[in-house]
């Protein structure tokens, strides 16, 4: 029998808040292969997660198939758009929010982990990272500093990860982000420049892919995830009616979960993937394969009126040689 298998591993997962998103998803999926996972949280909401985790919150979340609770191996604050101390605002240090934490950039905490490794080396880093303060606003509305604020955060990001994690990671290793459709077609909404971020990421990932590969031997790959309605999904305001139109025009007409993720990224780090690297890989229930809106009952997809799609209630606009 095949199963991946990530005993004696080791993962940090960048970007994890809550029990929603992709990144949690991630984590678990690790945790069940057997690998040791070493989570990143931003500082302001850092004290928030910790004590969700520590009150038994996120229990049910927390165990895993075989009855096991999922534990983090150490959770660091991590606020990724600072490479280093020297980087920090005094307005920012003196945040309270912040000026509890003794370290938060990305030099630090992988210094601080790799002294916490030992003799270990890490093997999987995953970027799961998102941020544009403007994302409400359309391209033509968004601010310079807006903008520029949205690649740093989420794509600059994965640079400066590879940059500082690379070098305590073992040969062998993957590290790998998450992207969205957005950044090959527009997704009216989806702006401050956030699309523009998701495509820097994606062609990142190629240079990433030839340049870690050549200096560490490391694998570098991104998701392209459909859409979720986690907390970072709902930030963008209209998170259900995407999640609407996709469900219907998609060729999976099925809900997209976390886990589905979470075991595509599981896949990225085990050895089943040594071949793959520079490579965007689609978890969408292939939507970005589709060019027009299929027709659903006489309604076209594009009508946001028709039929809302959920689990185990999925319209077909043809008759399936699959269904009975």
């Amino acid at each position: 029998m095949l199963a991946i298998d990530l005993s004696g591993k080791t993962a940090f997962v960048a970007g994890v808040a809550d029990d929603q998103g992709f990144g949690f998803a991630i984590a678990k999926a690790l945790c069940e292969a057997g690998a040791e996972v070493y989570l990143g949280t931003w500082p302001p909401v850092y004290n928030l997660f910790t004590k969700m985790l520590d009150r038994g919150k996120l229990d049910e979340s927390l165990m895993l198939a075989d009855g096991r609770k999922m534990s983090f191996k150490k959770i660091y604050p991590l606020d990724a758009v600072y490479d280093n101390p020297q980087q920090v605002p005094d307005e920012i240090r003196g945040d309270k929010r912040y000026r509890e934490f003794e370290f938060f950039t990305i030099s630090e905490v992988a210094q601080q982990l790799k002294q916490d490794l030992g003799d270990k080396k890490l093997d999987f880093l995953i970027h799961s990272l998102a941020n544009g303060p403007e994302v409400k606003r359309p391209l033509l509305q968004t601010s310079r500093e807006g903008y520029l604020a949205a690649l740093s955060a989420s794509s600059y990001s994965m640079v400066s990860l590879c940059q500082h994690f690379c070098p305590i990671m073992s040969a062998g290793g993957s590290a790998m982000s998450l992207t969205y459709l957005a950044s090959e077609r527009v997704i009216p909404g989806y702006g401050g420049g956030m699309s523009t971020a998701k495509a820097a990421l994606e062609s990142d990932t190629r240079y990433l892919a030839y340049e870690c590969a050549r200096a560490y031997g490391i694998r570098v790959n991104t998701i392209s995830a459909g859409p979720l309605a986690s907390r970072a999904g709902k930030a963008i305001g209209f998170i259900e009616r995407i999640l609407d139109y996709s469900t219907r025009n998609q060729p999976l007409a099925k809900m997209l979960t976390a886990d589905d993720v979470g075991k595509t990224a599981a896949f990225l780090c085990s050895d089943f993937s040594k071949s793959i690297t520079g490579s965007v890989l689609y978890v969408d229930n292939g939507f970005h394969s589709m060019g027009v809106p299929v027709s659903v009952n006489g309604i076209q997809g594009g009508d946001m009126t028709s039929i809302h799609v959920q689990e185990g209630n999925v319209p077909y606009p043809f008759e399936s040689p699959y269904r009975e």
